[in-house]
């Protein structure tokens, strides 16, 4: 698979099978987000595995009841140490949160590759989620996403161009 085709095969998926990721390709996948670009390098993340069922579950509460990632048998929680980041993105704030979601972004990819679906978890209590999984107060959780075989192929299946803004609401040239 190519790149473009595990963009065009990007799902966000919310049925898991419970079945466990075998070691050799967890691995491989979390090596995309350890690969990850970040600005200057500095790499301003910590990436936890939630692989216990009974944290997995109490993560899924403090995501406002996400239920639906509990039985996926891995999370990953993307944390964000601002201060390791690069400070002065557009001049003004620090990359901390962008570089841990292009890292992200690399795992939904590798996931795709893999066989594997993913979903972007936003909606959840940072401090509930901070206290389950002893994260430093400093310390920013970005986001939660859940790893693992889809429970139906169906799916993971390929984007649909009609649900998409065309080019032209998405591109200029030269100026805005």
């Amino acid at each position: 698979m190519n790149v473009m085709e595990a963009i065009r095969s990007r799902r966000s998926v919310r049925e898991y099978d419970a079945r466990p990721i075998p070691p050799d390709v967890l691995e491989q996948v979390t090596e995309a987000l350890r690969l990850a670009p970040s600005a200057c390098n500095h790499q301003p993340w910590r990436f936890i595995l939630i692989r216990d069922a009974a944290l997995r579950e109490q993560v899924a509460h403090a995501c406002h009841e996400q239920m639906f990632i509990a039985p996926a048998p891995v999370i990953v929680a993307a944390c964000a140490e601002p201060t390791m980041a690069y400070p002065r993105m557009g001049g003004t704030w620090n990359t901390a949160e962008v570089d841990a979601a292009i890292a992200l972004d690399h795992l939904t990819l590798a996931a795709v590759e893999a066989g594997l679906g993913t979903c972007w978890i936003g909606a959840f209590d940072e401090d509930a989620v901070k206290r389950l999984l002893g994260v430093p107060a400093e310390t920013k959780v970005v986001a939660l996403m859940p790893l693992g075989y889809p429970k139906r192929a169906e799916l993971i299946h390929s984007v649909d161009p009609a649900m998409r803004k065309t080019r032209a609401e998405v591109f200029s040239e030269d100026r805005y």
